[in-house]
């Protein structure tokens, strides 16, 4: 790959994302065609932990960033849930001149405005569950 002599890191979850579980080993072949599409040098994944909200991995992932050119997530819906905490992640990749790729969705962060991007995507799904929750609630009343 011309250029790209660092590559991308790979991260999967080993809990479901959104309600959906997919085994870590369709997820990395859904990141390794991502990169492969976008002519990028991919490097293993990394996993996380199973344990509802942890990111310890992640956290590793993003203290290890000065020896990568950016993260391929599976899905951007694999960030933390709280909007303080992506945009932590956010501000260190991008601090870090990195880049941050979610195969899924096609989406890619390098700059705030696409932070801001993937902010609305999130915060609307969001609000689309609690409505949803709201609705069956009100079902079952």
């Amino acid at each position: 790959m011309p250029g790209n002599d660092k590559g991308y890191r790979g991260y999967v979850f080993s809990r479901a994302v959104e309600g959906h579980r997919a085994p870590q080993h369709i997820q990395n072949l859904v990141i390794r065609d991502y990169a492969a599409r976008r002519k990028l040098h991919y490097l293993l994944s990394a996993t996380e932990y199973a344990m509802p909200g942890c990111y310890l991995i992640l956290e590793q992932v993003l203290d290890d960033l000065a020896s990568v050119d950016g993260v391929i997530l599976y899905s951007m819906f694999m960030l933390p849930q709280e909007a303080s905490a992506r945009q932590r992640v956010y501000a260190r990749l991008l601090d870090a001149g990195c880049v941050l790729h979610a195969a899924v969705e096609g989406f890619v962060l390098r700059d705030e405005a696409d932070a801001e991007r993937w902010e609305n995507v999130l915060q609307t799904s969001d609000i689309c569950r609690a409505l949803e929750y709201q609705e069956i609630e009100r079902w079952l009343m």
